[in-house]
């Protein structure tokens, strides 16, 4: 698959089976500190939405790397991952349903907030 077909949005059980292979990708987490201080998945790197448009350079070096945006729900991170992709950020995928659902889905020990 190219990445021109790599669909916007990707589940938290191919992401979870990504992360248990140990497959090369970046999880960026969009929600705030607080947010994050809650709940997270471990390995992820955290950049606030807020932020992101005067961070973005910080993720220069994983531009050619598979990039899984999340956040609580899906709805900050859909739109980070719209951002990335019209930065250049080509491999850039949403976790639809976000935290919440992967603690639904994946890890019940992460807190639902």
């Amino acid at each position: 698959m190219s990445d021109a077909e790599l669909p916007i949005d990707t589940d938290v059980k191919t992401v979870a089976a990504m992360l248990s292979n140990g497959d090369d990708f970046l999880l960026l987490d969009v929600r705030e500190q607080d947010e994050y201080d809650i709940a997270k998945i471990q390995g992820s790197m955290l950049m606030p939405m807020t932020g992101i448009r005067d961070q973005v350079g910080e993720l220069d070096e994983h531009r050619d790397r598979l990039i899984i945006v999340h956040c609580h729900h899906g709805g900050r991170s859909l739109r980070v991952t719209q951002f990335l992709r019209e930065a250049g950020f080509a491999k850039c995928q949403n976790m639809a349903g976000g935290i919440d659902q992967w603690s639904q889905q994946i890890d019940g020990d992460i807190a639902r907030y």
